[in-house]
């Protein structure tokens, strides 16, 4: 997996636009930090069609908001497809992949406090 830049210094009070933080790279997948720091993670990644990130488990809530482009997102087993716009929940503990249907770009909000 490529890192443009590693991570961004976030200034309070400035707008930008989630999806051109990251580029598309062909055959990769591209992250970028936004924020990480003892309450979670915020980070924007591009994945070319076909890319994916393999079966895992986190112990930590995460978000994910696709930007652009289509994905599917299993969770515990179950597949969703989920489109520019919409989010999806992939709760800590319970394992979860993420493949790009089509280029798609998502925003990871990852929330480091226990599940219970």
């Amino acid at each position: 997996m490529a890192t443009d830049k590693k991570t961004l210094n976030l200034s309070g009070g400035e707008a930008m636009e989630l999806a051109g933080l990251v580029q598309y790279q062909e055959g990769s997948v591209v992250s970028r930090t936004l924020l990480q720091d003892e309450s979670g993670t915020l980070t924007v990644f591009s994945f070319d069609e076909g890319q994916a990130l393999s079966e895992h488990t986190v112990p930590f809530n995460a978000f994910v908001q696709v930007l652009d482009g289509e994905a599917e997102i299993t969770v515990g087993g179950s597949p969703a497809r989920v489109e520019a716009g919409q989010i999806i929940l992939m709760p800590g503990g319970i394992s979860h992949k993420v493949r790009a249907a089509k280029r798609f770009k998502m925003l990871l909000m990852m929330f480091k406090t226990p599940v219970t």
